[in-house]
């Protein structure tokens, strides 16, 4: 792990491999962090050089500064890009889960020119409701993330890989209790305002890997079935007994789809 300073704030991210192979840059979803690949690592390091990333607030990242009252996907597709040009990549295939999703789907109805590939996994053109995410916003601030953690985290995780690991929830609840709790809201508000429905329409997008987790309590299926639609890609991979978080619950089989892009 090392740090960079973007726009003020230090961002903690890593950068392993060779660099001459193609780059993967992976996000990771809200409330989580860049740890949530590393059971993948050693499998994608054989045919990519990779970079992870905490968002704003989460993991070693800093927290969103003060006097900045709202985080946009823009700012957290530069945070990609940025970290991609400090590996010496104009291209790179990207990969992202839940809000890393979204980054994704920032990247590609802006930015797609950079981009070799995306594989957008647990997330959606829309993402619950405008004023759900406020409600989730408020009383992050008023609760704080270490309450709210125990009715958050039980739902990333599908029954199959919590029987698994029955350390698995209480682990990444100590984990969410750790984030800054103002930039996680302040990520709520943007889900909040985010609809890429008709974000890439006329647009020459890239190869796009689509995929579900029938679990998945927070985007489930349809929430991709409408990304593959406003894509105008291939109807999604829907893996069964998998919820939100696939990296964790089947990293075997993601190493495998991103393998496949390295063809």
């Amino acid at each position: 792990m090392t740090f960079c300073t973007h726009k003020g704030r230090t961002i903690s991210y890593r950068l392993l491999g060779a660099a001459n192979k193609p780059l993967l840059v992976l996000a990771h979803p809200l409330g989580m962090t860049q740890g949530i690949w590393d059971d993948m690592l050693p499998a994608l390091l054989e045919e990519f050089q990779v970079i992870t990333w905490d968002l704003p607030g989460h993991g070693a990242s800093s927290a969103w500064p003060e006097d900045s009252k709202t985080i946009e996907a823009e700012d957290l597709a530069q945070e990609a890009l940025t970290l991609a040009s400090r590996a010496g990549a104009s291209k790179f295939h990207f990969a992202g889960t839940s809000i890393g999703g979204v980054i994704g789907q920032q990247l590609l109805s802006q930015h797609s020119d950079n981009l070799l590939s995306a594989t957008l996994t647990n997330t959606g053109p829309v993402i619950g409701t405008a004023e759900a995410w406020q409600q989730r916003s408020a009383d992050v601030m008023q609760q704080g993330l270490i309450a709210m953690a125990e009715g958050i985290v039980p739902r990333w995780f599908g029954p199959r890989a919590c029987e698994h690991n029955p350390a698995l929830v209480p682990g990444w609840r100590v984990q969410l209790g750790r984030t800054d709790k103002r930039s996680y809201a302040l990520l709520c508000e943007m889900l909040g305002r985010c609809n890429f429905s008709q974000a890439f329409k006329g647009k020459t997008l890239p190869p796009v890997n689509v995929i579900a987790g029938t679990d998945d309590v927070a985007t489930p299926p349809t929430s991709l079935e409408a990304l593959s639609n406003a894509l105008g890609v291939a109807a999604p991979l829907v893996w069964e007994n998998v919820g939100h978080v696939p990296a964790v619950e089947c990293p075997e089989r993601l190493v495998e789809v991103f393998k496949s892009l390295a063809k």
